[in-house]
């Protein structure tokens, strides 16, 4: 059995989801792990909603505690120690260490502790995410029309995420990452390549984009809040095209997007931890246009 630890907002919970469809692809047994959002307390509980349970469309299995406790030595209870002991299993933990671990695909009885972010891992199974991951149907009916729209169009999302980066505790990991360098590299290589394209911005700071972006071909989404925040997501994915934020929540919406013919672009670098060299990450995201801070298309 493998266990998938799940942590983060929408993006980073469908990655960890999308894992365990990968290695279930592969004969394995697979449970995710709530612990996070149903158990934890203090810091580690996290201040995000489990929002995987908002979509439709997903299976998957949960792994119980006493499951857990006998993959990770982390709790010295004396029923646990007992239990341990007697099942002769020690912490069996494998944290994310390197943007692509293909060696985890080999690996049984093993909990798995990362984010899995990286591309590489989900080509062969993109059709089956795009079919399983749905939303619930929307109430609103902005966001009804505005898909119809998008899908007669050359439309392109344009995510711009800024507020919350900047307030997170360690906000200077995504600071100064999606230049205007960046935009502008971007919607210049989408007007060379994509006739006549009508651009959705979607961001958290709308103040800033209503200020930058007001061009007529140029349209801002800026209704949905709180819960409702998915349905950007779903509204990326029905456009032709997409130009993706630091952000997992625009990627899927890329990912999520079933146009054939659909140019991807992301920043080269995601994070400033993050430390690979070019043909790496071309390699781990192949069909994607990189574009670094200084606006360079690689």
């Amino acid at each position: 059995m493998i266990l998938i630890h799940v942590m983060g907002g929408l993006g980073n919970q469908l990655y960890q989801y999308a894992l365990s469809e990968k290695l279930k692809s592969l004969g394995k047994e697979v449970k995710l792990d709530f612990y996070a959002y149903k158990e934890a307390e203090g810091d580690e509980k996290e201040w995000r909603e489990l929002e995987l349970e908002w979509l439709e469309g997903l299976e998957y299995k949960v792994c119980t505690k006493d499951e857990r406790t006998l993959f990770l030595d982390n709790s010295m209870k004396l029923k646990d120690r007992i239990r341990r002991k007697l099942s002769g299993r020690k912490s069996r933990e494998v944290s994310e260490t390197r943007a692509y671990m293909p060696e985890i695909f080999d690996m049984d009885d093993v909990y798995l502790y990362g984010f899995w972010g990286c591309d590489r891992y989900y080509t062969d199974i993109l059709s089956l995410l795009q079919d399983k991951i749905r939303f619930p149907k929307t109430k609103n009916q902005k966001n009804v029309e505005i898909m119809r729209n998008m899908e007669r169009e050359q439309s392109v999302s344009i995510h711009i995420r800024r507020k919350d980066y900047l307030t997170v505790a360690d906000g200077n990991r995504y600071m100064g990452i999606c230049t205007d360098a960046y935009y502008q590299s971007a919607m210049k290589y989408i007007a060379e390549t994509v006739d006549k394209p009508v651009f959705y911005i979607f961001s958290d700071d709308i103040d800033y984009v209503k200020a930058h972006f007001q061009k007529s071909n140029m349209h801002i989404v800026d209704w949905n809040a709180g819960k409702d925040c998915m349905y950007d997501m779903e509204l990326m994915s029905h456009c032709a095209h997409n130009i993706c934020a630091n952000s997992t929540f625009s990627i899927w919406g890329a990912r999520l997007n079933k146009n054939l013919n659909k140019v991807m672009i992301r920043p080269l670098h995601h994070d400033n931890y993050e430390t690979m060299q070019p043909a790496e990450i071309q390699e781990n995201w192949k069909g994607w246009i990189l574009i670094d801070a200084d606006g360079k298309i690689y």
